[in-house]
């Protein structure tokens, strides 16, 4: 599929993006090239290829969740700037008036 500056020009307006001629005419050649690349891959034959999702095959590492004992609670807030309860005290950012 040959593109032209008039298709290009048009879809430039439609994304509401003004260009100049000089970057029109270098629009115009990069998304013919890359129309005619396209259309090369189109040629291929892939009807005996299975469907992925990724080129490589994924394989997911877990570790076993073990429980273990852990930092006591007001250690890990004993440097906290404010403090409630062995909890961390931060100000309220939600607004729930209005």
């Amino acid at each position: 599929m040959a593109i032209n500056k008039d298709t290009v020009k048009y879809t430039a307006n439609l994304a509401r993006i003004e260009l100049s001629d000089k970057e029109l005419e270098h629009f115009t050649g990069q998304i013919d090239k890359i129309l005619g690349y396209v259309e090369k891959l189109n040629t291929l034959d892939v009807a005996h290829l299975e469907p992925t999702s990724h080129t490589l095959e994924l394989k997911n590492v877990y570790r076993e969740d073990v429980v273990k004992k852990s930092i006591p609670a007001e250690d890990a807030v004993k440097n906290a700037p404010s403090r409630e309860n062995n909890l961390f005290k931060v100000p309220k950012i939600i607004d729930t008036e209005g």
